[in-house]
């Protein structure tokens, strides 16, 4: 398996674009992103678990019903969120005019908004824009879709890889967005998978809900599920591999590779929330389950007093042994070790129950590094997990005190 350019286009028969329509006065970058497949998909999603929904994740959850889908039409600047009848209209004519211009059926479209909750989407503007979006579809599209869906993200997050299934060159690329109301919860912020590997509706869900539990389920920004989390994933089959019909070799090929994008989307995220000045990586390792050490992890992550510590470069180990103790998961404090690491060195500062005498200097020049590792080492079983989340600064603040206004 090795990475590659492309984003969501990589994969063969892919093609994407992105457009500025002017959904919200004053963006002046693209706003509105189109991925077509030549041919029709199999497709899986994963949405919120938040009970208020946006209009547009209510339409997906529809169309994917049938276990297919061609293309995929989103926006930024508007959420199409707690906008009633005439939101789920808007929703609908979004599809409407994407499949129109792409010829296909409207139920063959999924569509995902993102920006501000509670505001009637302009939907005319995009329904103006269509033509021209489908039109300027190509393989180099992806460029113009991943900038068309940020909102608050600092830099564009997208991913590609190639490997072999069942003999044949397989190609997963997948664009997300992602910076704020992050905490996941069997759903992401907006996130779109492209593959040409042939594999069933049935056996692409399972890959993908395996693979959405250590990647994007354990990540967070600041502790909020958004209105719109979606995940979505499109296979067209244009590998020619054998179609992947049930577990076995291929099936784990194919979910190797949909973690390794997974897990680099994920951390991209965590690494661009909102005001984020450090990522930062917590990996549980000697739990009694993989349960319990996401669990375990995720806590210490979301800890907004552990996000506060990093952020002022303090090795408050404390902050992390709380955070634990609370998450509900199984563990032995009194056999758990702790220490940090990254590119400027290493240093345990609790071991096996006890604090130890540490340098605050040399934890301080490793906690000043752009990203840091939190290695919590367990007594109670072989299992491991991961979680990703960011520090918390004055900036998060103000991005998000005047967000609508």
């Amino acid at each position: 398996m090795k990475y590659i350019d492309g984003g969501v286009t990589a994969p063969k028969g892919f093609t994407a674009n992105g457009v500025l329509s002017g959904i919200k006065p004053g963006r002046t970058k693209n706003d509105t992103a189109l991925i077509y497949s030549e041919k029709p998909c199999a497709a899986a999603g994963v949405f919120t678990q938040n009970r208020v929904q946006a209009e547009c994740v209510k339409l997906s959850k529809r169309h994917i019903a049938s276990g297919t889908a061609q293309a995929v039409i989103a926006n930024s600047g508007n959420a199409n969120a707690c906008t009633g009848t005439r939101g789920a209209e808007n929703a609908y004519r979004m599809a409407k005019a994407a499949a129109a211009a792409v010829g296909v059926s409207a139920e063959s479209v999924l569509v995902c908004s993102t920006g501000v909750i509670g505001q009637q989407l302009p939907v005319e503007t995009i329904e103006a824009h269509v033509s021209a979006l489908a039109a300027g579809l190509s393989k180099d599209g992806h460029a113009a879709a991943r900038e068309a869906i940020m909102t608050t993200d600092t830099v564009y997050k997208e991913c590609a890889v190639e490997t072999v299934i069942g003999g044949k060159s397989v190609r997963i690329g997948t664009m997300a967005k992602g910076s704020g109301m992050i905490h996941i919860n069997l759903g992401t912020m907006l996130a779109f998978i492209t593959t040409d590997c042939a594999v069933s509706a049935a056996m692409l869900d399972e890959a993908l809900r395996l693979s959405v539990a250590g990647t994007y389920n354990c990540v967070s920004v600041d502790g909020d599920t958004s209105t719109n989390d979606t995940l979505l994933i499109l296979a067209n089959g244009e590998a020619g591999n054998a179609e992947i019909t049930a577990f076995g070799a291929d099936f784990d090929a194919f979910v190797a590779a949909l973690n390794a994008v997974n897990v680099q989307m994920a951390k991209k995220i965590a690494a661009d929330g909102e005001g984020a000045r450090h990522l930062i990586e917590c990996r549980v390792s000697g739990a009694q389950s993989v349960d319990a050490a996401r669990i375990l992890a995720k806590s210490v992550i979301s800890s907004s007093l552990v996000k506060a510590a990093f952020f002022g470069r303090d090795a408050n180990w404390g902050r992390i042994l709380c955070a634990m103790g609370y998450s509900g998961a199984f563990f032995t404090p009194e056999k758990t070790s702790v220490a940090f690491s990254n590119a400027a060195g290493s240093i345990e500062v609790f071991h096996e129950g006890v604090p130890l005498d540490f340098d605050e200097s040399k934890a301080k020049l490793i906690l000043s590094e752009k990203e840091t590792l939190i290695s919590v080492q367990l007594a109670d079983g072989t299992a491991e997990g991961t979680a990703w989340g960011c520090d918390l600064t004055y900036d998060y603040v103000k991005i998000n005190g005047d967000y609508r206004t």
